[in-house]
């Protein structure tokens, strides 16, 4: 774990040889003077703060609903839990898993994390004890995706590689309903009002599922290639999805959204031969988005102008996801370099 800069350091003199640079695009947030005088954005020890202990490959983060703790996931197998505040202690590890995490979400109330592996299990986790507390078994290959439901019953949604969705009900044994698709199924969400459920794959189509009647009630096509991700937005009127094509698609989900629902297409960030699963996020307030990229940089737009607003160098590998917090101007990324950075914006 190393923290970054010393007081009366600048930040670019010691991140080492590439360093995270910041552009200046304001963000609106009260700002307090640091140490050495320059203001200060966010609660962070440090305006960047390096987080290191993964083993291997990090391919998923996401900050707990309060913004004080990070989960991460690697192809270590771990989960490692990280205080976000003072020097960003790894001080929890979720062991279970058999194969590498590819993603995980934090429930709505904060006090569980749900994850998928290629080993064809999706796991429930209590954060307070550290303890598994449940193991969905029925998947035939590689669970890529999973996503807790926002509202209503603890409902889980997970998207194999055996071309399976599966609902799952986390107070019942074994999944409640499967979804069969023809493909590989690679990201998976909710809406927000949890009655239906968006599934993506390799044939590039985003579906989405009524899961009273079991089926597909729209296809949104746009994509030219695989579906890495997709999230709902804050408000739950956009969908956005990230494709292998290097583009990010914002979707109209509103119920009587005009027929063609792509309403923004932002491009920039990249893919690559290693076909990781590149996840894509919104900031709280939906004003912006964020992607990882093969590039080694985080990318995040403004999604009414589709502008770049920052591209930040620092990691040394593919970035696999990028996330904002919750309620302040931070953003964490992880990368296959096995390393976190947590930094002001």
């Amino acid at each position: 774990m190393q923290v970054f800069p010393s007081e009366g350091e600048s930040a670019l003199s010691v991140v080492g040889p590439r360093p995270m640079e910041w552009s200046t695009v304001p963000y609106n947030a009260p700002q307090a003077p640091g140490p050495n005088g320059k203001q200060r954005t966010s609660s962070l020890e440090s305006p960047i703060m390096l987080l290191s202990g993964h083993q291997s490959a990090i391919y998923t983060m996401k900050f707990n609903p309060a913004g004080s703790v990070i989960a991460s996931g690697s192809h270590d197998r771990e989960i490692f839990l990280w205080n976000v505040h003072g020097d960003c202690k790894n001080f929890m590890v979720l062991k279970g898993h058999k194969n590498a995490v590819l993603d995980l979400h934090w429930t709505t109330d904060g006090t569980q994390i749900v994850s998928a592996s290629p080993d064809k299990t999706v796991r429930a986790w209590d954060v307070e004890t550290g303890k598994q507390i449940k193991k969905m078994v029925e998947h035939l290959s590689y669970v890529n995706s999973c996503c807790p439901s926002r509202r209503g019953p603890p409902l889980v949604v997970s998207g194999s590689d055996d071309g399976t969705a599966k609902l799952w009900d986390m107070r019942q044994r074994g999944s409640i309903q499967t979804f069969p698709d023809k493909y590989q199924i690679t990201a998976v969400g909710f809406s927000d009002a949890s009655d239906k459920i968006f599934t993506g794959g390799i044939d590039n189509d985003v579906k989405i599922w009524d899961l009273r009647k079991g089926e597909v009630t729209m296809t949104l096509q746009g994509h030219q290639d695989m579906i890495t991700d997709m999230q709902l937005s804050p408000d739950g009127s956009y969908l956005l999805t990230n494709g292998m094509d290097c583009k990010l698609c914002i979707w109209d989900m509103r119920p009587y959204a005009p027929q063609n629902r792509c309403v923004k297409v932002l491009e920039g960030h990249q893919h690559n031969f290693e076909k990781n699963l590149l996840k894509c996020g919104w900031s709280p307030d939906g004003s912006k988005v964020t992607a990882g990229s093969s590039d080694r940089m985080v990318y995040i737009w403004d999604t009414t102008s589709r502008r770049i607003l920052y591209k930040l160098p620092g990691h040394n590998g593919s970035v696999n996801e990028c996330v904002f917090h919750p309620n302040e101007p931070i953003i964490g990324s992880c990368s296959s370099d096995k390393q976190i950075y947590l930094g002001e914006i």
